[in-house]
């Protein structure tokens, strides 16, 4: 029973890490038909922020307590203010071309982590959490640590967040108008690329939020972490169907299930294969995934 437990709650926490990266990147293809391939050098710069600034390079900011919240928080407006500058200089010219885009956001992409290298070196850095966060408490028999339950939180504040931004601001109805028609918007005097940057700001702002609490997750970051957990981004966003938050906060809570229970009952590794097994059957029985729309 406590293994089930334990299973269950390392599965929600990793689910809920996901969500933190796909929604993200669910939000910006949905509202603007952008595949954003430099998404997870977004997730690594807020990560790589976070950890620069909780070991003690920012005044105020700590491994512990309030210190390590302000941590975050530069870790996640680093990776906002990235998210902002990579739309205006790379996204915005290639709106209409999007070939070149795809192009254009995988070569960021790689960039990214071969900089973070560069700068930091490429070995794992060990992540300085709260004592606080990196203990455990105990649930029906089983010693749960405690940083699942803050990603679980993050997440479950984060879809709340986002629906109510899409679905009762001003904001978030010109965005959705200006995808179904951006011409008439704008004739209105209504700017949609000022809407635009601010849905691209939102993204990079989650997914630097889930490279901060990643580390919380995995005790340290790396470079290339972004780009290995944006590949499970993808499977979710394309599981709980194109430009569907609530889809992809379901598809990231079943995946994550799934593939810890694999990893655990069958063999390490076979998670990640169950994961890619149950896309497929997904795909064959409903290829527009679990909602195929914006909600």
């Amino acid at each position: 029973m406590s293994t089930v437990v334990l299973l269950t709650m390392t599965g929600l926490g990793l689910g809920a890490l996901y969500f933190l990266i796909a929604s993200g990147l669910s939000l910006i293809f949905g509202l603007m038909d952008v595949l954003n391939f430099a998404h997870g050098a977004l997730l690594s710069i807020g990560a790589y922020g976070t950890w620069w600034a909780a070991s003690g390079n920012l005044p105020g900011a700590g491994p512990g307590g309030a210190g390590f919240a302000l941590a975050v928080l530069f870790g996640t407006a680093v990776g906002t203010a990235a998210a902002v500058l990579l739309e205006l200089a790379v996204v915005r010219p290639l709106y209409t071309r999007p070939r070149e885009q795809v192009l254009a956001t995988v070569g960021v992409g790689l960039a990214v982590p071969a900089l973070l290298s560069g700068i930091w070196g490429s070995d794992a850095r060990t992540f300085p959490g709260p004592k606080a966060l990196s203990g455990t408490f105990g649930l029906f028999g089983a010693q749960v640590p405690v940083n699942r339950l803050v990603l679980v939180a993050a997440a479950l504040v984060v879809l709340v967040a986002l629906r109510l931004f899409l679905g009762r601001t001003r904001h978030g109805l010109v965005v959705r108008a200006g995808v179904e028609d951006r011409a008439m918007v704008t004739a209105l005097g209504i700017d949609v690329r000022r809407a635009f940057t601010l849905v691209f700001a939102i993204g990079g702002c989650v997914a630097a939020l889930g490279g901060a609490l990643g580390g919380l997750y995995f005790g340290s970051v790396d470079p290339r972490q972004g780009t290995s957990l944006l590949i499970f981004a993808f499977v979710v966003v394309v599981t709980g169907g194109m430009g569907s938050v609530s889809g992809a906060a379901v598809a990231s809570v079943v995946i994550g299930l799934v593939q810890q229970f694999a990893n655990y009952y069958t063999a390490a590794g076979l998670g990640d294969l169950a994961v890619v097994v149950l896309l497929a059957a997904l795909l064959l029985v409903r290829p527009r995934g679990l909602t195929g729309r914006l909600a």
